[in-house]
């Protein structure tokens, strides 16, 4: 079941704050979780309202894609973007770096079909907007605010946007096997936590993408997970994590955390509201986003 947003959902009253972009080019290289290739990409300083682009340089004429909900193609188990024949995949861990580190405008030069994982999370992507450091535009960033509630299901799993009057993000998540279980995190970008250990560079872009351990031959024999390693994603079976130790109690939960921004960033600014997710998807994520578009 969709629930969309109404008319009325978003106020048309917004508040403005100075977009930002990058002071200087960057470059990680690094290997796909699906494709297996390994791609370059560079982050590279854009011009106000221009947006979060990726730029597919190994291809001809450069076509560009822009992080927008519109360009979503497929979202299993990544989030993949097109434009007409140009694609990028597992883009949601970048783009939360991104949005994490409040960057409106930038242009992302790939050489591939897929993002590198690095190391699974978006830890290396953060340290890397870090070294390019970031610069304050004259152009406004339109700040938004849900105003009613809106909620995409599927069964148990659920995303939801309630009105709120800070930005705030709440994940749960609930696996049988044990070593998981049923965790929840709770994260806002607040000035305070800017400088704290609540800080997302220090509480959510750490946290590792993970996997479970009696499902990796079926995906790999379906052509997924080709770049998938124990150096980049944490793995877990019956008896607890095959590669610990984690870097948080209830790293998962931020992981999925950090997936959800990632996919609402493709609404450009992020409207204010309360982002409840349980169990969700990058289908359901990219759904509520296109709800609130």
């Amino acid at each position: 079941m969709q629930v969309k947003a109404s008319p009325l959902a978003l106020d048309s009253s917004p508040i403005s704050t100075p977009q930002r972009s990058l002071q200087t080019t960057v470059s990680r290289a690094g290997v796909g979780l699906h494709t297996g290739a390994t791609v370059n990409v560079t982050l590279e300083p854009a011009p106000a309202n221009f947006g979060r682009v990726f730029v597919r340089q190994d291809l001809a004429g450069q076509p560009e894609i822009p992080a927008r909900v519109e360009s979503v193609r497929q979202t299993l188990l990544s989030t993949e973007l097109v434009q007409g024949e140009a694609q990028i995949r597992t883009v949601e861990h970048l783009l939360a770096a991104l949005v994490g580190m409040g960057v409106d405008n930038v242009r992302l030069v790939v050489d591939g079909p897929e993002v590198p994982l690095l190391d699974g999370s978006a830890r290396e992507w953060v340290e890397a907007i870090a070294q390019a450091g970031v610069v304050t535009q004259s152009a406004p960033r339109i700040m938004r605010q849900v105003t009613e509630p809106v909620w995409i299901r599927d069964g148990d799993a659920f995303v939801a946007a309630i009105p709120a009057s800070e930005l705030r993000f709440t994940y749960g998540i609930d696996f049988k096997l044990p070593a998981i279980g049923n965790q929840w995190h709770s994260w806002a970008p607040t000035p305070e936590a800017e400088t704290s250990e609540l800080a997302f560079q220090t509480a959510i872009a750490p946290a590792r993408t993970f996997g479970l351990l009696h499902q990796i031959d079926a995906l790999r024999e379906k052509g997924l997970i080709k770049g998938g390693s124990l150096e980049n994603a944490l793995v877990c079976g019956p008896e607890g994590w095959v590669n610990p130790p984690l870097r948080f109690a209830n790293e998962p939960a931020r992981h999925k955390l950090l997936d959800l921004v990632g996919d609402l960033s493709l609404l450009g600014v992020i409207p204010t509201a309360h982002y409840l997710a349980y169990k969700a998807s990058h289908s359901l994520h990219t759904q509520l986003a296109r709800s609130l578009s």
